[in-house]
């Protein structure tokens, strides 16, 4: 719960606030009062009548009626005074800047376990403890520095740590970015990165919310709500970019499953975020980047012309456009002729278009207004404008800054020339403006930016399965990887096709099996997990003979009790496996089967429950989709039935969270038919 008291307070105290500026308490007070705070402001502190010129009181007993307390005192002071502020004070809102609780030890914990019993009791909310603050346009309440320029469409920032909160904004405010709210929740006691998201997306008002995000997370403490809310946020428009520190894969190390092994957190937390729609950024400068990005036009198509005065750093941004799947095409137009005449001889107007380290602002602007009217082959420019501090560039980023104002294409800003260009770039972001230094950087958050798919919805309306059957199978299945039979029996009910087969333990069961199904068939032994290792796989078995010689010699293997018979179908292997997460819920992948699993890896990830546009995008995004098109003659697989297996298992897990680990290995597809020959399903309860 987050109160009005906490975003727009008509009273604020800072409880242990001082003169020393070193100290939080005191640096606290400062911002605050740097920031022009316009209702009433106290301080508590023992030994002043005043701290920098404002009234202070001994004890919070002594204090008026109060909306918000930023607290930095010892820990073990801090419940006594929250209850005498919530309690006769009637303050709703609280910002603990203070240090050890849960983060240092049980003692502590047990002290947050004090304070949200009063916060609970008194309907208050709470930020921190162990934080740096919390700001919007209304107040600084951070001891930290720098306090960014805020306005109510700047961007909302909020970060799990405080000194990543702060280093952040040293790589987001020099580029011009602005900011409405900057949340660090410290050690998240009441008010974590997801609450904060769910107080985002249930305020937010169409005109009057920033639509911007960041996230810096260290915990995923409720998916399911980051999910929700996340996906709602990015419904209304808004954009948001993320990210999330401290994975881990030491808990995959011990899976037996191919999904197992393979689904670290990391996969989890990239799948969670895919889904929400959220764009993760993996370095502070990226995340600095993505948000100025977001805070242009949305670049909706892929073309980009690119308008230099500086060839190297133009060939440096065309190569990472295009490797990240963007397209500089060649200028056809019947104008492009016209506007070579208007620039100065050597110029290029092929794209880049080059208009020489002696072009003009006129000539800047000429190009962008061709390319804005005249060249329908272009979505979007990427202006590249420096100097060698020879002169200043004035009148070229006033330029920029009108067409920016009145074109329909995005122009992204690339001046990076921030030393000799110093002054006109700080008046080309003092005007509203955030630039992009370095064009790679840039160049690979944008194309990063574009791809990223909306959120995707659960919903998988007319697929069917036997959900009575499937609980049935499951409540009265015992612990441990099912017997081949009834995990036949589940994918039967969640309508997945299976191969004919037959499982024996005597001889004369295996002939009369194989004559039954016909030749050629497989053997497998049912027993040993990895059956392949043990020599327990024989493919191609075409007569009574062969059964009876290798049915004889896998008896033999230690832990084998049974002989699995199945028919010998060709086609592309093809796989699918599930990994319960404790948090996250079910991990599924899909990709190519057999051995590629093991050795390629190339694997999409999602996680359950995943809707068919879902499904069809993991296959789209395969490094191995051509094989599933067809290569050398090879017929294509039919990819929707594909996806619509996908979706039929995330139905499944999703009826049985029973289910642990499943790996389907392999699927054979054979044009529009596709069988699954060969699956595991372990259950833990």
């Amino acid at each position: 719960m987050i109160t009005e008291q906490l975003i727009n307070p008509n009273s604020i105290v800072v409880v242990g606030g001082s003169d020393n500026l070193s100290s939080p308490g005191g640096k606290v007070l400062k911002n605050i009062l740097d920031g022009h705070f316009n209702g009433n402001l106290y301080v508590v502190n023992l030994k002043q009548e005043t701290v920098q010129g404002v009234k202070s009181y001994p004890a919070s007993e002594d204090l008026p009626q109060v909306d918000l307390a930023i607290i930095a005192i010892a820990a073990r002071f801090v419940p006594t005074t929250m209850k005498i502020l919530a309690e006769k004070k009637n303050t709703k809102a609280f910002i603990v800047l203070s240090a050890g609780f849960s983060e240092e030890n049980e003692a502590g914990a047990a002290l947050e376990h004090e304070m949200l019993e009063i916060l609970e009791k008194n309907k208050a909310c709470m930020i921190g403890p162990n934080c740096v603050g919390f700001l919007n346009v209304n107040y600084n309440g951070v001891f930290t520095t720098p306090i960014p320029g805020l306005n109510n469409q700047g961007v909302d920032f909020i970060s799990g740590s405080g000194a990543t909160a702060v280093f952040i904004m040293e790589s987001a405010v020099p580029n011009g970015l602005s900011f409405n709210s900057v949340w660090s929740v410290g050690n998240s006691a009441q008010t974590g990165v997801e609450e904060v998201l769910e107080y985002l997306d249930e305020t937010y008002t169409e005109g009057q919310s920033s639509k911007v995000k960041l996230l810096y997370i260290e915990n995923i403490a409720k998916p399911d709500k980051l999910l929700k809310h996340a996906s709602s946020l990015i419904g209304k428009g808004c954009r948001i970019a993320a990210i999330k520190s401290g994975s881990s894969e030491a808990g995959s190390r011990a899976a037996s499953s191919h999904t197992g092994a393979m689904a670290s957190p990391d996969i989890a937390v990239d799948a969670l975020l895919r889904k929400a729609g959220i764009v993760r950024c993996y370095s502070r400068q990226e995340l600095a980047i993505m948000a100025g990005i977001f805070m242009y036009k949305p670049l909706v198509g892929n073309k980009i012309a690119i308008i230099t005065h500086a060839g190297g750093p133009a060939v440096m941004l065309t190569d990472a456009l295009s490797k990240g799947g963007l397209i500089i095409p060649p200028i056809e137009s019947v104008a492009k002729s016209e506007l070579l005449a208007k620039l100065f001889p050597g110029s290029s107007v092929g794209n880049p278009i080059d208009f020489l380290a002696t072009g003009t602002a006129a000539q800047l602007g000429e190009i962008i207004d061709y390319c804005e009217q005249k060249f329908s082959e272009i979505d979007a420019m990427v202006v590249i404008f420096g100097s060698p501090g020879l002169q200043d560039v004035y009148d070229a980023y006033d330029v920029l800054d009108a067409k920016m104002k009145v074109c329909k294409k995005p122009i992204y800003p690339v001046l990076p020339s921030v030393m000799n260009a110093g002054n006109e770039i700080k008046a080309f972001l003092d005007a509203g403006r955030i630039n992009f230094p370095d064009e790679v950087i840039f160049a690979q958050a944008l194309t990063k930016a574009y791809h990223q798919n909306k959120p995707f919805s659960a919903s998988s309306k007319n697929i069917d399965i036997d959900a009575k059957t499937i609980r049935n199978l499951i409540e009265t299945a015992e612990e441990g990887y099912l017997s081949p039979e009834k995990v036949n029996q589940l994918l039967v009910a969640a309508g997945i096709p299976v191969v004919k087969e037959n499982v024996v333990s005597r001889l004369d069961q295996a002939l009369n099996a194989a004559k039954e199904m016909g030749f050629p068939i497989v053997m497998k032994v049912v027993g040993p997990v990895h059956k392949s290792d043990v020599g327990g796989v024989v493919l191609d078995v075409k007569s009574p003979e062969k059964v009876e010689t290798e049915f004889l010699r896998m008896m033999q293997i230690p832990e084998v009790n049974c002989i699995l018979l199945q028919q010998m179908i060709k086609g592309t292997e093809l796989f699918i496996g599930a990994n319960r997460d404790k948090k996250f819920g079910h991990l599924l992948m899909a990709g190519l089967g057999g051995i590629f699993i093991e050795v390629l890896k190339d694997v999409q990830s999602a996680l359950a429950p995943i809707s068919k546009p879902e499904a069809i995008m993991m296959l789209e995004n395969l490094r191995g989709k051509k094989i599933l098109d067809g290569v050398r003659g090879q017929k294509p697989i039919n990819k929707d039935f594909f996806a619509e297996i996908i979706v039929r298992i995330s139905q499944l897990v999703s009826l049985a969270p029973e289910i642990a680990e499943m790996d389907i290995n392999p699927l054979l597809a054979d044009g529009n038919n596709i069988v699954a020959v060969d699956a595991r399903i372990n259950i833990q309860r």
